[in-house]
């Protein structure tokens, strides 16, 4: 039987668009292991940041058909999937959407597993959330920063 597997994500950015990050933490319930990943972007949004901490998260997990719990504090991603708008959005092409690369690519990601979604209140308490909070906010600050080079090539185009 598959073990459960816990993701708990979170993203920032400062100014929106501006620098952002996200962080995960990963555990496999029951078990010691753990996992911290966490990375910025010189020039990206929060919603962005939010989504690509679960991509990233789901593409660690290398083994198909696992139980897989997603903790977010974004009511953005929880909305979008739980209330199946991203499944409309696919049927019509993603039109007059935003984060479409993201989407497909969390779609190409979200079938291979079996996936829960439970939402936690930002910045209320809740330990392993707030220490992604943290993590994302100081991987948005770090000298290092990633280009969304598909945000990037999309939104500064409209700035010039």
């Amino acid at each position: 039987m598959n073990k459960k597997i816990h993701i708990y994500t979170d993203g920032s950015s400062k100014g929106n668009p501006g620098p952002g990050g996200y962080a995960i933490f990963i555990e496999i319930a029951g078990t010691s292991y753990w996992k911290i990943i966490s990375e910025g972007f010189r020039y990206t949004t929060n919603n962005r940041m939010e989504l690509l901490a679960i991509i990233v998260g789901l593409e660690k997990i290398t083994k198909k058909k696992q139980n897989i719990i997603i903790f977010t504090d974004s009511k953005y991603i929880i909305n979008s999937i739980q209330k199946n708008w991203i499944f409309k959005w696919k049927k019509n092409n993603f039109k007059k959407k935003k984060n479409v690369d993201l989407w497909i690519r969390f779609l190409n990601l979200f079938h291979k597993h079996f996936i829960i979604f439970q939402w936690v209140k930002g910045h209320y308490l809740h330990y392993i959330n707030d220490y992604c909070d943290r993590l994302s906010v100081e991987a948005s600050k770090s000298k290092k920063l990633k280009i969304d080079h598909v945000y990037e090539k999309e939104n500064l185009k409209k700035t010039i």
